[in-house]
């Protein structure tokens, strides 16, 4: 800065007064948490271990390799749903299950969800792959990723992927707002 703008700079700057006090004011996820509020935060980390849980690799029923699978929770928008099963809203995370046993699988899928969810990902492309050389049966992990999914709370819906995502053998996965988006979303809306 020359000696000019520095002294335009001086005297735009000379009726402004200094702060009397240096407080700032803590957004509320950084004051102290309310009773209510530290039991659901408690309540959520057991769903979550109780979703990890019944993530079992116990019987499953059985899913063709070409079968076409899908599932929402209820409340979900049709309109929603029906963009989800075309494709149209972009997979902004990936998870290649190829090549992993159905227990690896379970412990990727669910630490996944956690990253996404640690991303603000809303929404994602899992490839299973189709199981069509799997033993002892054919499509296990396909089988089981639709056994999985729903029993997810962060998981809104998915359903088999379009041919050029992988068709059959992989699905798309819509998934709640994060923490953090519902906060930023909730302080957007009330500045209003």
């Amino acid at each position: 800065m020359n000696h000019e703008e520095q002294d335009l700079f001086m005297a735009e700057m000379s009726d402004v007064k200094p702060l009397q006090h240096n407080q700032v004011r803590q957004r509320q996820s950084e004051q102290q948490l309310t009773a209510a509020q530290i039991a659901r935060r408690e309540a959520a980390q057991q769903d979550d271990q109780q979703a990890a849980d019944q993530l079992t690799l116990d019987a499953v029923d059985l899913v063709e390799p070409e079968d076409i699978i899908g599932w929402t929770r209820g409340g979900m928008q049709h309109g929603v749903y029906k963009n989800l099963r075309l494709g149209k809203y972009a997979q902004d995370a990936r998870l290649d299950l190829h090549g992993l046993s159905v227990e690896e699988s379970r412990r990727a899928l669910l630490q996944f969800i956690v990253d996404c969810q640690r991303n603000n990902i809303r929404s994602a492309l899992i490839l299973h792959g189709k199981g069509i050389h799997s033993k002892p049966f054919r499509g296990i992990l396909k089988s089981y990723i639709a056994k999985w999914l729903p029993c997810i709370a962060e998981v809104l819906a998915f359903h088999s992927a379009l041919a050029h995502h992988g068709g059959t053998g992989a699905v798309y996965v819509l998934m709640k707002k994060s923490p953090n988006e519902k906060l930023e979303n909730r302080e957007r809306h009330q500045k209003k």
